[in-house]
């Protein structure tokens, strides 16, 4: 029954099943709690003032990258700057925080991307994160445009795109619902075109097989929404270890509730008791 939900644990990042709609779970500790059946309900999530590295598991005053204490957030090549900025890579000079990690997860097939979150943006994403990573910026259509050989390849040819698209989604647009249609087969055709002599000296450069533009469908995602808010409000609980209210959607990893909203992926790592109060 919903209404006898009342974990602890700590949090982790909200694992989604592409459908229609999106099929959200919340990871409390080791449970996990089918979300969709929730919406309707009143819910009450408690941060407990403890916070614990999802990597070393130690207790750290504050949440670096999403989870990690500051430690492992220095350490870890899953947090280095090139995560966030592919092009900057330096796997080939041999001085990778984690040459194994990067081995696993850079050197290894990206999909280079569109996709409708809040308008046309670009993106990137390893080829086995298709189409998570869509879920979790809340695109309602998304479509691949290359694949690539690696994450480094991957960064370059998105850097080439961004002089023509951006690269960010407006997140309070996109829980707002407010998303313009958008023919993204049409847009791929574009921007290809726009693109074309930077893809082909990036050929040349890393070889025939490391580029190749793919004639991919798109995907389109619906999300368990019953109401759009208004005004976008942010819990936050560093500032408030209390949030509750009554879950009107989910949308990429928020919460959306009548109170305001609340990122789950952002307090990776903080010990939290959660309840359903009706």
């Amino acid at each position: 029954m919903t209404d006898s939900i009342d974990v602890t644990g700590r949090l982790r990042k909200m694992p989604a099943e592409a459908g229609n709609p999106v099929a959200y779970t919340l990871a409390v500790g080791d449970t996990r709690v089918p979300m969709n059946d929730l919406i309707g309900k009143k819910l009450r999530l408690d941060f407990e003032g403890v916070i614990r590295c999802i990597n070393c598991d130690r207790t750290t005053k504050k949440s670096f990258n999403q989870g990690f204490c500051y430690p492992c957030f220095r350490k870890l090549a899953a947090c280095d700057s090139c995560i966030m900025s592919p092009e900057k890579c330096h796997f080939h000079l041999g001085t990778c925080r984690e040459p194994e990690w990067g081995e696993a997860n850079c050197m290894v097939e990206h999909v280079v991307y569109l996709a409708n979150s809040s308008g046309l943006k670009v993106g990137i994403t390893r080829g086995t994160q298709v189409p998570t990573r869509w879920i979790d910026q809340g695109a309602v259509d998304a479509i691949p445009m290359l694949r690539v050989s690696s994450r480094y390849l991957a960064g370059l040819a998105e850097v080439a795109c961004k002089s023509h698209v951006a690269d960010r989604t407006n997140w309070r647009a996109m829980l707002k619902g407010d998303v313009p249609e958008l023919d993204l087969v049409e847009e791929r055709q574009r921007i290809l075109a726009l693109v074309r002599d930077d893809l082909d000296e990036l050929t040349r450069q890393h070889g025939q097989d490391s580029l190749r533009i793919v004639d991919e469908a798109s995907l389109g995602l619906g999300y368990p929404v019953q109401v759009w808010p208004a005004k976008v409000k942010t819990h936050n609980l560093d500032k408030t270890p209390e949030v509750e209210g009554l879950l009107e959607g989910i949308k990429g990893q928020y919460l959306m509730l009548d109170t305001g909203v609340i990122n789950i992926r952002k307090f990776t790592g903080y010990e939290v008791r959660f309840r359903v109060l009706d």
